[in-house]
């Protein structure tokens, strides 16, 4: 990212904390999703075997100027499942994407996943004030499409042939996005379905 990108936050909420990510992640990574081949499926990485290979992950993440990446820390149990980032903030253009996302498979369809949006949407237009918020997902990943829409994204179209994946086959990308006027309803939205026990994603 560049030099006017936002310094590392933890943003916390009822149900999770988002803390910077760090190398003293990785075990509770490791048993989170180490290995689950459906974890990994549509992350632009091979699957980590071992914790070694999943610090190694990590640790480009964290190397890359263009990545803000977040542990994120299931209050109940205190431990790290999964791992959220932003990528290519411009404050001059006042936009960001929200990617690189997984969650071990144990709170899939929890409030994990709700939380930790509406977390870094809030942070995103509220503090950074960003007009523009965008997500890219594979054009076969139906659950995240499914996900990304639910968080009150509008689909903006198809990338085709945009990314090689790790097994070598091409994908297109799905582009979505959400924009600062969208944003009130959205938060309401996302707020009223945690309080419901509803999911996003």
């Amino acid at each position: 990212m560049t030099a006017k990108t936002p310094v590392p936050i933890t943003l916390t909420g009822a149900h999770v904390r988002l803390e910077p990510l760090t190398p003293a992640h990785a075990p509770d990574l490791f048993a989170a999703a180490g290995g689950d081949e459906e974890v990994w499926r549509w992350i632009p990485v091979p699957v980590p075997r071992t914790e070694q290979e999943l610090r190694r992950v990590n640790d480009d993440r964290i190397a890359d100027p263009n990545c803000l990446p977040f542990a994120v820390i299931q209050l109940a149990t205190g431990r790290a499942v999964g791992v959220t980032c932003y990528f290519d903030f411009s404050a001059e253009d006042e936009l960001l994407e929200i990617g690189g996302t997984w969650y071990g498979r144990s709170v899939w369809r929890s409030a994990v996943n709700t939380e930790s949006k509406l977390l870094l949407l809030r942070h995103a237009f509220e503090e950074l004030g960003v007009g523009r918020v965008c997500w890219k997902t594979d054009h076969l990943n139906e659950r995240s499409q499914n996900a990304i829409r639910r968080l009150g994204a509008s689909y903006e179209g198809t990338f085709r042939r945009a990314r090689r994946r790790p097994d070598g086959s091409w994908r297109d990308s799905v582009w979505f996005s959400m924009l600062s006027d969208e944003w009130p309803a959205a938060r309401a939205r996302l707020s009223g379905r945690l309080a419901a026990g509803h999911t996003a994603g």
